[in-house]
């Protein structure tokens, strides 16, 4: 895991905690699916449009300029209450580009992926790394493949085991590896909910090894299709979370059980054990990387923050003992921001213990209001689940639990009283992650069936997301494409979805934007008013709030990269 240079660190301390969500903290049919590869390799050769990114946990020093105001439009779910401001030119000629070529695929993609799309919030780190890649490293390791299961082994290959590194001559072998450990392939009618998820345990031998490794790809990947920001998904101190829950069993007395869990120091020692990893993680990323040098990647200029994840499937201390690690790091460690629960929602036990978990949540947080909530709810659809099972997790997630952001959130419209829960997460701001390919492939959801709009419609904020890239065969560009195509989005509404990836980031820090954005715009605060596109030197106000505010920063940055954007396609290239 990457850790942030002491300069940032001090940068984002410095800035204080305000407690709203405002500031970073939180207060008591087109085919989706298709080869990740091939658009890997287009990126490659190129760089950014902008420098792209902050600086690992970090933000560059420079200082672009932000737009005027005006350059501002409400979302499109909001255009029925009141007339969008006039475009400028450079963005009245790109929305006209964007219409010119929104049916031209080759000329489509080009557009998505030169544009910036500020964070990704929804990210597995283990599912999101290529395929590839992952047979690569598999391969250096000198692991194994199960030929019947075509799951990776330690060795040495014994019977009914081929070595990995066979699949770099073997096309046949390798090609039956990528179709098991993704979604490559996979037949339309198929069971995609349970192959996609059988893929983690296919591949979890190779994963655990080298998570700077994988960061280092996944960054790579993100930074060059023009994102500033990523926050991904991993499970710090598996093994010991797993012998400190065991120890201490299970007790339904939640103060007593995290009591049981602090006392005598166990719980810090799995948070320095913790800490340990990251910072390995983070030397494996650099070195990978080649940060700091001249052949330093992409990648080195993202900013990463860590989301510490529970595994919703396991016996209860176990989740417990996940989530109150992951809010004390996030308490202790500005490397990892925020808490989530994995594993597929529908299992047996995750439906079981659902209210359960989200009573976790609740008591957790109160002990550590610092720590940031973003849960997976309502990743569910009808014949999943008994109907009783669709009625209520977005709801608790939210009235419950407290989560600030909700992932997937498919099922809203299923649940009881939906639409209290739609008002109060737009009312309160809780943004909805939304990975179009995954939601299509585990679920079989995509369209008009898909709560895309009604989530826009009652104004709750949207954010596109990839979920896991890597098995999904798709990339961030994917998913703002399919956006665009599927609900004929125009471009300042494309715009104001990268500008809420980063507004609804777990980024410490005042934002850049004032109100609530979602409902009323995106308009500069007032020290940032006055600022003008490309000017060296924004007022002395605002140049405080960039300097004190990595949130602000990154939305800063984004504006002058949109700038650039604008400048290149308004003018029809």
């Amino acid at each position: 895991m990457v850790t942030s240079p002491a300069a940032a660190a001090a940068a984002a301390t410095s800035s204080g905690l305000v407690t709203s969500r405002r500031s970073g903290v939180r207060p008591s049919s087109v085919t989706l699916a298709g080869s990740r590869t091939a658009a890997i390799a287009h990126t490659r050769g190129q760089r950014a449009l902008t420098a792209c990114g902050l600086g690992l946990f970090a933000v560059l020093p420079a200082l672009s300029a932000l737009p005027a105001a005006a350059a501002s439009t409400p979302p499109a779910a909001r255009a029925h209450r009141a007339a969008p401001p006039s475009l400028p030119g450079p963005e009245t000629g790109t929305a006209a580009y964007l219409e010119a070529v929104r049916h031209n695929p080759q000329l489509l993609h080009r557009f998505m992926e030169r544009l910036p799309k500020g964070g990704d919030l929804h990210n597995h780190l283990s599912g999101a790394v290529t395929t590839e890649y992952l047979i690569q490293l598999a391969a250096e390791d000198g692991l194994c493949i199960e030929t019947s299961t075509m799951t990776a082994v330690a060795p040495p290959c014994g019977p009914g085991t081929r070595p990995a590194a066979e699949a770099g001559t073997d096309p046949a072998f390798r090609d039956a590896i990528v179709r098991a450990w993704s979604m490559q392939d996979f037949p339309a009618g198929g069971n995609g909910h349970d192959h996609f998820f059988a893929t983690f345990g296919k591949f979890g031998e190779v994963t655990w090894r080298h998570p700077g490794k994988l960061l280092a790809e996944v960054a790579d990947t993100a930074a060059e299709q023009n994102q500033f920001y990523l926050e991904t998904m991993t499970t710090p101190a598996s093994d010991g979370a797993k012998k400190l829950a065991t120890e201490v069993g299970w007790d339904d007395d939640l103060a007593r059980l995290h009591g049981e869990l602090v006392a005598g120091g166990k719980l810090d020692r799995l948070v320095t054990q913790a800490r340990q990893e990251a910072d390995k993680a983070e030397a494996e990323f650099r070195a990978t990387a080649r940060c700091g040098t001249d052949r330093a990647h992409p990648g080195c200029a993202l900013e990463v923050r860590w989301i510490s994840q529970g595994s919703r499937g396991s016996v209860p201390e176990q989740v417990f003992t996940q989530l109150a690690l992951g809010m004390r790091l996030a308490e202790r460690d500005d490397r990892f921001v925020a808490v989530n629960l994995v594993q597929p929602e529908d299992g047996e036990r995750a439906l079981a213990d659902y209210q359960l978990q989200m009573r976790m949540v609740k008591y957790l947080h109160g002990v550590y209001p610092r720590a940031h909530v973003t849960l997976h709810a309502g990743e569910l659809w009808p014949g999943l689940v008994k109907p009783e099972d669709l009625k209520f997790h977005i709801r608790q997630a939210v009235s419950v639990a407290g989560a600030e952001r909700i992932g997937h959130g498919v099922d809203l419209v299923h649940e009881d009283n939906w639409q209290d829960t739609a008002h109060t997460m737009a009312a309160r701001e809780i943004a909805v992650e939304v990975p179009f390919t995954s939601n299509a492939q585990i679920l079989g959801v995509k369209g008009a069936d898909h709560p895309f709009n009604t989530y826009r419609r009652f104004g709750v904020p949207v954010v596109l997301a990839t979920d896991d890239p890597g098995v999904s065969r798709t990339d961030i560009t994917r998913q703002y494409a399919y956006a665009a195509e599927t609900y004929g989005l125009t471009y300042p509404t494309l715009k104001n979805l990268a500008r809420a990836s980063l507004e609804y980031a777990f980024l410490p820090g005042q934002s850049l934007w004032r109100g609530n954005p979602t409902r009323d715009g995106y308009r500069p605060v007032s020290a940032c008013r006055t600022a003008r596109p490309g000017s060296p030197e924004p007022r002395p106000e605002c140049r405080r709030l960039l300097a004190n505010s990595p949130k602000a920063r990154a939305e800063w940055r984004q504006e002058t990269a949109f700038l650039a954007f604008e400048r290149a396609f308004g003018r029809g290239n």
